[in-house]
């Protein structure tokens, strides 16, 4: 184990990142990941700063605690408001590396689906994200290595995230409180987690919660987006006009490679995690998928989902449902990612459409509807039956370690435990 750890010293450095989950829509409702659709629609329209600040301050966070000295050397390296934050500065560890010491990609370069063809296998992981139609793939190839890429789809500016010890990705709304902020690394861990900084207030952000733990927004939350992690071959079936994030960023990196090798196997323990034990519902490597609805959150296992495939449920008032599909390779397994074993992908969303709740099931291979026999795919559209065309609306579920999330939310309920 230690030899592991010394390479991923060697390829990575101890990182940071983000997560979550994303279907196309003709309109997208940037969401408190707290308050699933409870949010205002935001729309493209990303000079509505009234609007925005509703969702912002509709979203706050923890309180802030009494003034502690920083972070050692931060005051140093960052010009972050320290006095104000919302958790215990010694849960906040180094992660070996300096500010940007893993590079965000603010200017990002795409590729069309017969160019990305040609270097993603079919089984390769990415962060899928649709606005308004255009979708956009951020394949974790690249973002194991950069970890937060600073983009705008569809006029809306948004931040994808990836955290690697973490296993999460997640696409923020980045226009708070009427200015757009653009997100870098700070070399810092919580719980194992990224920690980010926006570069206009240097404002320190958990990955995993959206919150802001340091500085002017301490207290304050992102926004997030459904960002879906499937696979290269889902996408392009399913986006045949989509667009790639080019291995074209201006750094040189083994694109392709996992500097985290066997880190997620199942009798692994988590790196540089310093946190509250971890419940035994489940292993603290185990894959879950999370969503939150008032104020209730549901971790959903991958190792029930891969033998069931479908599950109904109800988190206050919203009915989702959860659809997985095999076919997705781990990140973190194998030395090259493309043969990292199948783990593969879930998703969620509301299963109330036209007013009526459909239940799903899954039956010789496919998934369909009680209520009308309608088939659908595992991204949430009706491919067959009287609802052919019809897609349900994603709900803001990210992937996770269930010791990082379990450490946020030690309050979750864990289905079928």
């Amino acid at each position: 184990m230690k030899l592991k750890y010394i390479t991923i010293l060697i390829f990575g450095g101890f990182v940071l990142a983000a997560c979550a989950s994303a279907i196309k829509t003709n309109t997208v409702e940037p969401l408190s990941q707290s308050e699933n659709f409870a949010s205002p629609d935001l729309s493209t329209d990303t000079s509505s700063h009234e609007t925005q600040k509703v969702v912002n301050d509709a979203a706050t966070g923890s309180e802030l605690l009494p003034p502690e000295p920083a972070p050692g050397f931060a005051e140093r390296i960052f010009s972050t408001d320290f006095d104000k934050h919302t958790v215990p500065y010694a849960e906040i560890l180094s992660g070996g590396i300096t500010k940007d010491g893993i590079p965000a990609i603010d200017a990002p370069k795409f590729v069309t689906i017969t160019e990305a063809d040609e270097w993603l296998q079919p089984e390769e992981p990415l962060i899928a994200v649709v606005v308004n139609d255009i979708a956009k793939a951020y394949p974790i190839q690249i973002l194991i290595w950069h970890e937060i890429v600073n983009d705008t789809v569809s006029s809306l500016p948004l931040t994808i995230t990836f955290c690697p010890l973490c296993n999460t990705g997640i696409a923020f709304y980045r226009e708070f409180d009427g200015k757009v902020l653009d997100f870098g690394t700070t070399g810092r861990l919580r719980y194992s987690n990224l920690i980010m900084y926006d570069r206009q207030t240097e404002t320190w952000w958990q990955q995993a919660t959206g919150e802001g733990i340091a500085g002017e927004y301490a207290g304050r939350n992102l926004t997030f987006l459904p960002a879906s992690m499937i696979s290269w071959e889902q996408f392009r079936e399913t986006y045949p006009d989509g667009l790639v994030l080019s291995r074209d960023t201006g750094f040189n990196r083994s694109y392709g490679n996992n500097p985290y090798t066997g880190y997620d196997n199942i009798n692994s323990s988590p790196f540089l995690f310093r946190g509250p034990d971890t419940p035994d519902e489940l292993s603290a490597m185990a894959r879950v998928l999370t969503v939150e609805s008032s104020d209730k959150t549901v971790a959903y296992p991958y190792d029930l989902l891969q033998d069931i495939y479908v599950i109904n449920d109800t988190i206050g008032d919203l009915n989702v449902v959860v659809f997985w599909e095999d076919g997705t390779a781990s990140a973190l397994d194998n030395q090259i990612i493309a043969a990292g074993k199948d783990v593969g992908s879930a998703n969620a969303f509301d299963r109330k459409l036209n007013d009526q709740i459909l239940t799903f099931i899954w039956d010789d291979g496919k998934f369909f509807d009680e209520q009308t026999g309608s088939e659908w795919n595992s991204l949430g559209k009706a491919i067959a039956g009287s609802l052919s065309g019809s897609e349900l609306k994603p709900v803001v579920s990210i992937n996770h370690f269930w010791f990082s999330w379990a450490a946020f939310k030690p309050e979750t309920r864990v289905f079928g435990r």
